[in-house]
């Protein structure tokens, strides 16, 4: 008689169960209902299918895969993704038209949801950080995109620039978003990302921004508003006569585990902070000497190929058949050694402003707290990176100026939704995005069909993440 040893292999009948992510779609549908988006949207279409079930349906796909608005649709016209909106099945134009709609009301729109925000959230303060960034765009039909300053490193590539409105620590909920053209400086950008909220802070309230954006008129529109200011400083001729004798001024050490100091400079116009760090100071200097040493390098690649009577390499070369240039080069290591080299471009290259770095402010903080305050800013920054690489607002796809200004409104609420699940729930103040966008693409249901054809929800994968967000509305104690 034969015993058997292994397990026999569970027969596996086809039917017509269908399994697909629904705690995106919940969450959405809290958020939504929490801040009465309906208001904020629904007087933008009267007619046709209904702008907030398409809404909520484009915010999940935000959340959950994300690609392009042709795949959006897609995903959105499966059966059982339609039967959760409640949506009939509908063309792709339909979602552009949202777009759109969206982009040519996002003044209107973006103030309609701060008041919704402000209505529904008691905070604690006004204290607000603000942040630019550039994002790049693919086409060239938008009269929008524009070569600038990229923070993608794709200097090639046409963008746009976004500027980020968070009410700063404990809260960091985004309360704004801007877009202009891509060669907008974050000087210019200033005051249009700070009038989109102003209205909206308390008399007093501490605006937090970076020295890009530092200038006299910006300052000074800050203070005609009755609020505060902490900016970083650009470094200049009249702060390199103080850094010569810093160490003899009266400085006050503000950590002594990173070895910071900071000498506290009182002006009538408000206070400089400028602080000394080791820290910076290796990493400036580390980087001007891979500096020097590429220079040196391409000096040589360039005397070696004049010495043999080579053409330049062609990194080197103007690469453009529009230009016609005659030119002769000869460089200085002809008459001197790389010793004497390098002893030229430590000359030029090292100022030794290398570790320090300046803050200015109009209200007499502590040097501790105004860098404290700062550092803290990066949490605006961390909202970008949220935005551009978890809710994956970049690449733009579309190609009127409309759809870009809705995509990007589309972006922000996911983005602001995001937040407040942080915000709202303490558990998960820590949380990176990605962990809990994971947690509930997670959550599944399975659409059971029964013998008599009746359909039976099951939901599977719960975990702590998005038991603690979908609780307060959708689950059972």
């Amino acid at each position: 008689m034969k015993k058997q040893k292994k397990l026999r292999t569970n027969k596996i009948t086809p039917n017509e169960n269908i399994s697909f992510p629904i705690g995106t779609s919940l969450a959405v549908e809290y958020f939504y209902e929490t801040l009465d988006f309906d208001t904020v949207f629904g007087k933008h279409k009267k007619n046709g299918i209904d702008i907030n079930k398409l809404i909520k349906a484009l915010l999940s796909y935000k959340l959950t895969d994300n690609f392009s608005i042709s795949r959006a649709h897609q995903w959105i016209n499966r059966d059982e993704v339609l039967d959760i909106f409640r949506l009939d099945s509908f063309s792709e134009r339909t979602l552009y038209r949202v777009l759109e709609t969206i982009g040519n009301n996002r003044l209107e729109i973006i103030s309609d949801i701060q008041d919704r925000i402000f209505l529904t959230y008691d905070f604690e303060h006004t204290n607000i950080n603000l942040d630019w960034t550039s994002i790049v765009l693919h086409g060239n039909k938008a009269p929008l995109a524009d070569y600038g300053y990229s923070r993608d490193h794709r200097p090639d590539k046409k963008q746009i620039t976004l500027g980020i409105t968070e009410i700063a620590e404990p809260i960091n909920v985004p309360i704004g978003i801007t877009t202009e053209k891509g060669n907008v400086a974050d000087q210019t950008h200033f005051k249009i990302t700070y009038d989109q909220v102003r209205k909206r802070l308390e008399k007093g309230s501490l605006v937090v921004f970076d020295r890009g954006a530092n200038s006299l008129t910006n300052t000074q529109m800050v203070l005609a508003d009755h609020f505060e200011y902490l900016s970083g400083k650009q470094l200049n001729k009249s702060d390199d006569k103080i850094i010569a004798t810093f160490w003899n001024q009266p400085i006050e050490l503000i950590s002594s585990k990173e070895q910071i100091y900071c000498l506290k400079i009182q002006k009538p116009s408000g206070v400089n902070y400028l602080y000394f760090s080791p820290k910076l100071q290796k990493e400036q200097l580390a980087s001007k000497a891979r500096k020097i040493k590429r220079q040196i390098e391409e000096a040589r690649q360039i005397q070696s190929s004049i010495d043999k009577n080579k053409k330049l390499p062609k990194k080197f070369r103007i690469n453009n058949v529009l230009i016609d240039v005659e030119y002769s080069l000869q460089t200085k290591l002809a008459e001197i050694d790389e010793n004497e080299a390098l002893k030229m471009l430590q000359d030029k290259l090292i100022t030794g402003r290398e570790g320090f770095f300046c803050l200015r402010s109009s209200t007499n903080l502590t040097a501790k707290d105004a860098l404290e305050i700062y550092r803290k800013k990066d949490s605006v920054e961390k909202i970008i990176h949220s935005l551009k690489n978890e809710i994956e607002i970049k690449p733009l796809r579309v190609w009127s100026d409309a759809s870009i200004y809705g995509a990007v409104v589309i972006g922000f609420i996911a983005q602001l939704f995001i937040s407040l699940m942080r915000f709202e729930f303490k558990e998960l103040k820590s949380t990176s995005t990605k962990f809990i966008k994971k947690s509930l693409l997670n959550l599944t249901v399975t659409v059971d069909f029964t013998k008599k054809k009746v359909k039976e929800y099951i939901y599977s994968n719960f975990d702590a993440i998005n038991t603690v967000i979908l609780e307060p509305k959708w689950l059972k104690s």
